[in-house]
């Protein structure tokens, strides 16, 4: 406005000094009423045409001189989207595996070889021990010897009753001790055939117990055998989730000592709850192909408590609020100034990871303003530009 009233004064001096030039001065004027009023219709007449010059004038300066930029403030925008939106509580676990059983000996002994190694794979049936059962093999040679006098007396006692010689009870008496011993020896003789101990799964020797020399008692554990192709993880969840979590359910799995992450399904939920810590179990079985799973392994289990299919998300940190309480963000339109920010006034739902659910206010699609929202005005003229990151304080 400055240039356009610089340039015009010069052109407005110029003029007044012509008409002033033209006219007769105040002590040329008509000293009658009518000369005076024909003179002052004259002055008018010239006013009038003068501001229609100035008029002419100020248009043609207006459309020769660039027009200002109104300052714009620049943001970024990103389209709201409509998708499903999942929030999940973490819940710490550990990894065991069902498959750990004991090789144990049935009988006692002292063991002649413990053949696995820690850490060693040995397959279901594999050789894992022998034992000593010398004292059994004496034991036969005992019952043998007894069993052969005994079929001896019976064999004759035998002829003696076919004969009519000897009373039964004596027949039934050598009948009866010669099958006694024949039972005793069988008995012992599959005693013998536990001298070898052998594995009961496939898998991973964790720990040997005993070593060669050492006396084995019947069912004492003799090395641990672990098979970690497929483990479970086990959490204890809090009671109140207890309508949350149901079996079938898909979980997340994250172990933060291998940086590895999987996804199950919840395989077994407790029936009851703990009454000193107020939970229940929940078991994840996992596939551990790649033996990287341990037992006793922690882990943080992932369980949705809460989903909303087709919900309307947006960064939580566009969500600005008034002193009134009232929520609202800024999203992009166009007008006759170009773009500027609209404030829109939204209720909001249920939120998780920086996200949260616009119930009212927003369909989805629309050019949310993220970057450079905090600070704005409504109707403030605005920038968009996307390719490019603004650094700036957004309070």
């Amino acid at each position: 406005m400055r240039k356009i009233i610089q340039t015009f004064t010069p052109v407005l001096l110029a003029l007044l000094l012509i008409v002033s030039c033209a006219q007769p001065t105040s002590e040329a004027w008509p000293e009658d009423l009518a000369g005076k009023k024909t003179l002052l219709k004259e002055k008018k007449a010239a006013i009038k045409t003068l501001n229609q010059e100035i008029d002419t004038l100020l248009a043609e300066i207006a459309s020769l001189e660039p027009k200002l930029e109104k300052p714009r403030k620049l943001v970024t925008t990103n389209s709201v989207p409509v998708k499903d939106f999942k929030r999940f509580i973490e819940i710490q676990s550990s990894i065991t595996s069902d498959d750990v059983v004991f090789a144990t000996s049935e009988t006692g002994g002292r063991l002649l070889s413990v053949l696995p190694k820690e850490g060693k794979y040995v397959s279901k049936g594999a050789l894992i021990a022998t034992v000593d059962l010398e004292a059994v093999n004496k034991q036969i040679a005992e019952l043998e010897t007894s069993l052969e006098l005994a079929d001896e007396v019976f064999q004759r006692q035998e002829r003696l009753w076919k004969q009519n010689i000897g009373s039964e009870i004596q027949y039934l008496q050598a009948k009866n001790s010669k099958e006694r011993l024949e039972k005793s020896l069988e008995t012992v003789r599959y005693q013998l055939t536990k001298a070898k101990v052998y594995a009961p799964i496939g898998g991973v020797v964790d720990r040997v117990f005993l070593k060669a020399g050492e006396l084995a008692a019947p069912g004492a554990p003799i090395v641990q055998i672990l098979n970690t192709s497929k483990v479970k993880v086990v959490a204890n969840v809090p009671e109140v989730y207890l309508k949350v979590v149901g079996r079938g359910d898909r979980v997340r799995i994250v172990v933060p000592a291998l940086e590895e992450e999987y996804q199950g399904r919840v395989s077994l939920v407790g029936s009851t709850i703990n009454p000193e810590n107020r939970t229940f179990a929940v078991e994840v079985e996992l596939n551990n192909k790649r033996k990287l799973l341990k037992p006793n392994l922690l882990a943080n289990m992932y369980l949705v408590d809460y989903e909303k299919k087709n919900a309307v998300v947006v960064p939580l940190e566009t969500v600005q609020q008034e002193v009134g309480g009232k929520n609202f963000v800024y999203v992009h339109s166009d007008g006759a100034e170009g773009a500027y920010a609209q404030k829109v006034y939204i209720e909001t739902g249920e939120s998780y990871e920086g996200e949260v659910i616009i119930s009212e206010g927003l369909k989805g699609g629309e050019s949310l303003i993220v970057e450079g929202a905090r600070g704005l005005s409504e109707d403030e003229l605005i920038k968009v530009d996307n390719t490019s990151n603004i650094t700036q304080n957004n309070g």
